[in-house]
């Protein structure tokens, strides 16, 4: 089973069982672990955003500049702000580690 681990907003760490080819908005969705994901993974809304560890971040492609544009309307950013509906779950990345930053 292929494993993705969340620290929520609360701080508490969750595993959740991902599968290949899905949104990671999706799964953490799906696991209702606090993600609304409000557009559907369009990469409009920025209600997915989650904060990728470094361990891993180098193991996920760039965000492209759509991306980087939704983030960039974000009040608190970080160099590993990732928007989840643009992460696309493979099997490389299984054991990611996300946070779900707190909302403002």
């Amino acid at each position: 089973m292929a494993v993705l681990n969340v620290i929520d907003r609360a701080g508490q760490r969750h595993q959740l069982a991902a599968v290949e080819g899905w949104r990671v908005m999706e799964i953490l969705r799906d696991h209702g672990v606090g993600m609304a994901g409000l557009c559907g993974g369009a990469g409009t809304c920025a209600t997915c955003h989650v904060v990728v560890d470094p361990a891993f971040a180098a193991l996920l492609p760039p965000p492209r500049d759509e991306e980087r544009e939704k983030l960039d309307e974000l009040p608190v950013l970080t160099d590993h702000s990732r928007l989840s509906c643009q992460i696309i779950w493979q099997p490389a990345i299984d054991g990611l580690v996300l946070t779900l930053p707190q909302e403002v």
